[in-house]
């Protein structure tokens, strides 16, 4: 009769094995989190940045100077009130941006 794989085997003498236990690294960059009410809002930021951080996971800079991983659903939040009064004294782009 044979035994499972998993089965334990009877405690002998030392082991040399080892186990490998791999996990993915959730840290968080300290650059890009910043204290306070920065993760309360929704940061503007060029469209076509936020597509490229989708594809190169780089982080945006905001109007604000924030800088983050885009990862959220920024309609659930209020816009950040420092973006929206940068945004609002800016002029239209020159370069056909929006």
């Amino acid at each position: 009769m044979s035994q499972p794989l998993d089965a334990p085997t009877e405690p002998g003498g030392p082991s040399t094995q080892t186990g490998l236990l791999e996990r993915e690294d959730t840290r968080v960059d300290p650059q890009l989190s910043e204290p306070g009410d920065h993760e309360r809002f929704a940061h503007y930021v060029r469209k076509e940045k936020i597509t490229e951080s989708a594809v190169t996971g780089e982080p945006v800079i905001a109007l604000c100077g924030k800088t983050w991983i885009p990862g959220r659903d920024p309609n659930k939040f209020p816009v950040c009130p420092t973006c929206k009064e940068i945004y609002q004294g800016l002029k239209a782009p020159q370069d056909g941006g929006e």
